[in-house]
């Protein structure tokens, strides 16, 4: 017997990379662990097949542009509306005020039942990037604000989280529910660290650098290839990793090679297994994420699981709880200050390691910690 039953619906899931559909996975596998009777609830992918200890239903959907890169939900089939009425979920959370919002409005009949929104990203800037006029957003921005209001209780994955959500004209209360790390505490075994930088050539002396995450230029991107031209031009010896995959890849590769620097860069496509990540941020001196986009950034946590330091962007959302030569690294958004910063704490290689560990202590947070705080708000709203 289950504790109770939880659909959590995303416009995101496995094969699909991305910080939301990660979280939908893991909050799904402890949820499922915690003996809830968990759904989730997602468009489909062609030729996909789900192997989890939870069920996924997958409903249809239509490719978007290659610029997306993702597949959008049809949430109105007659079929899909049928099977998911029958659930009799207990609690609905949803993790995208799009397709799965809708979705969710047009299951949620007699006897209604608790509907729980997390806001995840910056969906203004998307709508701003994607949409071609004014007219286009202001209707894709209304449309935004109804989903997010139509829920009875709304998460927030950072305060910064929040703040956006404010921008986009949402005026009721919110509750900062944060993201963790699927990743335990501790570095990958010596023998998976000495085999990577074998592979790589990798030598002890030689700062290594990392950044993971989708290939578009709106990570900010281009920030770290400006800021590591300047440390080659200072002459600095680097080698930096670049993980993930996207739309704007080919892009990302020719503006590094008009920096000459491809024989410093590499390029590894998306890592799937998750072990192999963990390798990757354990043999790096300084993770790369100055992005202003990301409003929680997951690839922090799991940078600080294996006691790896990251350089943030001052007053950024993915900066909340670093303090600057304490827990991370923290520069102005530009590439000047990013390099003076990148060059000072690459330049003491012991007070480097110690502000990782002091990462690892303070930043650090697992999915199994952040989904205990969910289920014990679930149960409070539920009543139990």
């Amino acid at each position: 017997m289950s504790d109770f039953s939880v659909g959590l619906f995303n416009d995101s899931f496995p094969p699909m990379i991305d910080g939301v559909a990660q979280t939908v996975k893991n909050y799904a596998t402890f949820l499922t662990q915690k003996n809830c009777e968990v759904t989730v609830v997602t468009p489909d992918y062609r030729g996909v097949e789900d192997h989890y200890p939870f069920e996924v239903c997958r409903y249809p959907s239509l490719p978007a542009t290659a610029r997306i890169g993702y597949r959008v939900g049809v949430p109105f089939g007659p079929e899909t509306l049928l099977k998911l009425r029958a659930k009799h979920f207990d609690i609905m959370h949803i993790h995208s005020p799009f397709a799965s919002s809708v979705l969710v409005k047009n299951i949620n009949r007699n006897p209604r039942v608790p509907v729980i929104l997390t806001y995840h990203t910056r969906f203004d800037l998307d709508l701003q990037k994607r949409l071609p006029n004014n007219t286009m957003r202001k209707v894709a921005s209304k449309f935004l604000l109804s989903n997010v209001k139509a829920a009875d209780e709304i998460w927030v994955v950072t305060s910064g989280c929040g703040k956006t959500l404010r921008d986009i004209g949402y005026d009721g209360p919110y509750r900062v529910m944060e993201n963790g790390t699927d990743f335990v505490r501790g570095k990958a075994s010596a023998e998976q660290i000495t085999a990577l930088r074998e592979t790589y050539r990798l030598y002890e002396d030689v700062p290594v650098f990392l950044f993971v995450g989708r290939m578009m230029w709106y990570k900010n991107i281009r920030l770290i290839l400006d800021t590591l031209s300047i440390l080659h031009n200072n002459g600095m010896d680097f080698r930096a990793f670049f993980v993930g995959d996207g739309y704007d890849l080919p892009e990302i590769k020719k503006y590094t090679e008009q920096l000459q620097l491809q024989n410093k860069t590499l390029f590894t496509g998306p890592l799937y297994d998750r072990e192999q990540l963990r390798v990757f941020y354990s043999i790096t001196d300084l993770f790369l994420f100055p992005s202003t986009y990301d409003t929680c950034g997951i690839v922090v946590k799991e940078a600080a699981a294996c006691d790896c330091p990251s350089l943030l962007v001052e007053d950024s959302c993915a900066s909340e709880g670093a303090v600057h030569g304490e827990n991370a690294f923290l520069a102005r958004e530009n590439p000047a200050s990013c390099a003076s910063v990148v060059m000072k704490a690459v330049a003491d290689r012991t007070a480097l390691k110690a502000v990782g560990i002091n990462a690892g202590k303070t930043l650090y947070l697992s999915w199994s910690e952040a989904v205990d705080h969910a289920y014990t708000r679930y149960e409070e709203i539920l009543g139990r």
